[in-house]
């Protein structure tokens, strides 16, 4: 019997052991918290980062580090190609920490954000479009920030995929025959300040064209 006792006691303690290894981090310090999620990411877990932003965020609701592991967390989504969670931390970088020194980079990483994400042209019209308005809003609001050259570039570069959007648009109806659709966007072309710009088309991948 008492044997039996001291196995149960045992067995007990191990799985204790064990599900406190595993249980979820709480009541850390903002700096233990950060050291926490630097470390998810050199172990390229972003999941169990986002979710230890999360815990951090709530123990620590305005610490100041939490501005920039924001930002590490955003670009480690852009860099993983995850466009939306990016813009959630950048969102929340403006709305706890956006002054008048740093929201031009935020706006900036957010635009750029989106520039990543822009790839396929031919399915995109309304994020181009988007892109291009929030482009705009940007330069009038930041006249002089340092990324104008930057979101200039990106500018061109969504101006130029927009007149090739609206070529094969106007391609497509020639095809099929819609003539009153066709002249309307053939008469976009010529009045484009494009019109006569030489560029190399993008092309999809021949799975993609099948349904483009």
């Amino acid at each position: 019997m008492l044997k039996n006792f001291f196995i149960l006691i045992t067995l007990s303690l191990f799985f204790i052991s064990c599900s406190t290894k595993d249980d979820e981090l709480y009541n850390l310090s903002s700096s233990q918290w950060y050291k926490q999620i630097i470390k998810d990411l050199q172990d390229r877990d972003l999941e169990k980062a986002d979710e230890h932003y999360t815990s951090m965020s709530s123990e620590h609701v305005s610490d100041p580090l939490l501005e920039p592991i924001a930002l590490i967390l955003a670009q480690a989504h852009i860099d993983e190609e995850e466009y939306k969670m990016a813009n959630f931390y950048l969102d929340e970088n403006a709305k706890k920490f956006g002054t008048s020194k740093n929201l031009d980079f935020i706006r900036y990483m957010q635009i750029r954000s989106k520039f990543e994400s822009f790839a396929q042209p031919n399915r995109e019209q309304g994020l181009l479009i988007e892109t291009m308005n929030q482009i705009d809003e940007f330069s009038n609001s930041y006249p002089n920030t340092q990324y104008s050259i930057l979101v200039g570039t990106m500018l061109t570069k969504f101006r130029l995929a927009y007149f090739a959007l609206d070529e094969s648009i106007a391609d497509l109806y020639k095809r099929t025959g819609r003539e009153e659709s066709y002249e309307v966007y053939k008469l976009r072309l010529e009045e484009s300040m494009l019109k006569d710009v030489p560029m190399i088309k993008a092309r999809s991948a021949w799975y993609r064209r099948i349904f483009e």
